[in-house]
């Protein structure tokens, strides 16, 4: 339930708030690099696509499709995470607790080792990563529907599954760039990716917010338990497969262009419920906005720290996100 601290003018602004900090991240992210443009130039060269200065062939090609990407996995993880702690009312889970970055880091792993061009691994990971969610979805599934404790197990126990075969094949193959490819992207990284891979991980992910934002008012229901939840008129088991889905396309899409980027899903929405409350409809799309602000900031601190190396994304957000959690979890604690 809605408390009376968020009101809807409250939550309106708040909204309009993160929309306009996202706007700047944009343009902050696209600014920082080896050569760093100033937003006013950034802006310029959205306002030209088809300029044919140095600056703006660099922010087209290269910049924009990057920050991008970075939005679209914030966003993505962060619903999902929101997704899948409204399911099994546990503010503890991740959206990787389905496996999904597992398998998708196991079958690049081997995609590598095998000799895979660089260009087909998103398409790879993201195969991996819905199917090994399908596999988590259906060893959980009960007579009933599906059930949270298996849920949980089944995704803990593919994932370590996973992570050894990662472990052997890097035991095993011969030293050569199949591992640092490995190595990178366990790591997590969004070095070399640009419009191609934005453009169709983009449509898996816009598809699985859209059924997130749809599930806003079911979501709502489910907090108050599963009992209640039918009393109110929702279907709890297409409701469960639902959010079972759309988790796994958000997070399919964003693991399939970064790599293993951990903390954002587990972090923004215990972040979101603070700003705007546990009502869906208004937590939804601040973890979008939050998620995606958080990302291209982490992206751009990678490169500005020791330019001109990047540093691993998933490295960078795990040293920030250790510690913010454990604020937020004492903190709640607490008070």
């Amino acid at each position: 339930m809605v408390t009376g601290v968020y009101t809807a003018p409250r939550r309106a602004a708040t909204i309009c708030t993160l929309a306009l900090l996202f706007v700047a991240a944009l343009a902050v992210g696209a600014g920082v690099g080896a050569v760093r443009y100033a937003p006013g130039a950034v802006l310029r060269a959205a306002l030209h696509p088809f300029g044919t200065g140095g600056a703006d062939q660099v922010l087209w090609m290269l910049r924009f499709p990057r920050v991008l990407i970075a939005a679209l996995v914030g966003a993505a993880l962060s619903l999902a995470g929101a997704l899948l702690q409204g399911m099994l009312r546990n503010p503890l889970v991740d959206p990787y607790l389905t496996g999904a970055s597992a398998g998708a880091a196991c079958a690049v792993a081997v995609a590598l080792v095998i000799g895979f061009a660089l260009p087909a691994l998103p398409l790879v990971a993201f195969v991996a990563a819905v199917a090994t969610s399908a596999l988590v979805a259906v060893l959980a599934r009960t007579g009933s529907g599906i059930s949270a404790e298996r849920l949980i197990l089944a995704g803990v126990s593919l994932s370590a599954l996973f992570a050894g075969i990662v472990t052997l094949v890097l035991v095993m193959a011969p030293p050569s760039s199949s591992s640092l490819g490995i190595l990178a992207w366990l790591g997590g990284s969004l070095a070399g990716r640009g419009w191609p891979e934005l453009s169709w991980a983009a449509l898996y992910a816009l598809a699985g917010a859209v059924v997130a934002l749809a599930l806003a008012p079911a979501l709502n229901a489910l907090r108050l338990g599963d009992e209640r939840a039918r009393a109110l008129g929702v279907n709890v088991d297409r409701t469960h497969w639902a959010i079972v889905g759309s988790a796994a396309l958000l997070t399919a899409a964003a693991v399939s262009v970064s790599g293993m980027v951990g903390f954002v899903g587990l972090i923004v929405p215990h972040v979101a419920r603070r700003m705007v409350g546990s009502d869906a409809r208004w937590m939804l799309p601040a973890c979008a906005l939050a998620g995606a602000i958080l990302v291209i900031a982490a992206d751009a601190l990678s490169r500005a720290l020791l330019p001109p190396l990047e540093l691993p994304l998933g490295v960078l957000l795990s040293l920030l996100g250790v510690p913010a959690f454990l604020y937020l979890a004492f903190h709640r604690r607490a008070a």
